[in-house]
């Protein structure tokens, strides 16, 4: 059994996501959950987990920032990857109705996927923030909080007996999560890696981005992401965060060869199969 950190409680997407990429490894996890995406760190730092699973973006609200500034902080790859459909549901106590529902209470991200639903459908209906969705159905089993609902996963509602009274009520249906695998154990034969996460540093001079940019356009490097964010202590200065896929695995490594001397730092966070359900 696989100790994995997440950030939140079980039953949240967190855990749906370590459940389904390590299912098709045929390996059964155990979740570690941690309060913060930093405490995933820790929990491995400490020999609490063996690996993590983080949300590093979502095709509705973007990239998590402060994750990136966690990936460059820590020594841990990134070894796989995967993206999962958001469907966000309203579940409570069995035996309740939609019209016994006062108050509903979950994450602020998923208040900002289902507003829409509860102004059109429920106005009666009253959303709290919460610092989880699968918190929030957890406390709503544990305290037997009539005519209180929560918005989770499936997947909470299954681990803490609730009832679903409405599902997939997200304003946007292509709603995906893209959550990175931290763990040292996963190896994809060199063959198989089709994508890379890097981290660097450029000099402060007119045109060096663009320099990089040209060169990988040169080598057929797709560039799926590319993040900028301020070096902590040090006035002015960016590092970059970049995804890129590529069809050859040394065709990758000759343009990192070409762009390395036109960088101030560079380092690769991880070399990895790419989610086959990306494009989904």
């Amino acid at each position: 059994m696989k100790r994995i950190a997440i950030q939140g409680y079980r039953g949240s997407f967190h855990e749906e996501a370590a459940q389904r990429f390590y299912a098709a490894r045929d390996e059964q996890v155990d979740v570690v959950e941690c309060g913060t995406f930093a405490d995933l760190f820790r929990a491995m730092d400490d020999g609490r987990a063996d690996a993590a699973v983080m949300a590093i973006e979502n095709t509705i609200s973007g990239g998590l920032l402060p994750n990136f500034e966690l990936l460059r902080a820590h020594p841990y790859r990134i070894t796989g990857e995967i993206y999962i459909p958001i469907h966000q549901n309203l579940m409570a106590l069995p035996g309740q109705r939609l019209e016994d529902i006062r108050e509903v209470r979950t994450h602020y991200m998923a208040i900002n996927q289902t507003r829409q639903y509860f102004e059109q459908q429920c106005p009666w209906i009253t959303m709290v923030e919460s610092e989880d969705t699968a918190g929030s159905a957890a406390q709503v089993a544990r305290e037997g909080l009539r005519g209180v609902g929560a918005v989770a996963s499936v997947l909470a509602a299954e681990r803490f007996g609730l009832e679903i009274l409405a599902r997939s009520i997200e304003t946007y249906k292509q709603n995906f999560t893209r959550f990175l695998i931290l763990d040292e154990a996963v190896e994809t034969p060199r063959r198989a890696i089709d994508k890379a996460s890097l981290c660097f540093t450029l000099p402060h001079k007119p045109g060096s981005l663009a320099q990089v940019l040209t060169i990988l356009s040169f080598y057929d490097m797709n560039l799926t992401r590319i993040q900028s964010l301020p070096i902590p202590g040090v006035q002015w200065q960016y590092f970059f965060y970049a995804d890129i896929r590529f069809g050859a695995y040394d065709r990758y490594r000759q343009a990192l060869r070409a762009v390395k001397p036109l960088m101030a730092d560079l380092r690769i966070l991880g070399e990895y199969k790419r989610c086959e359900n990306e494009n989904d």
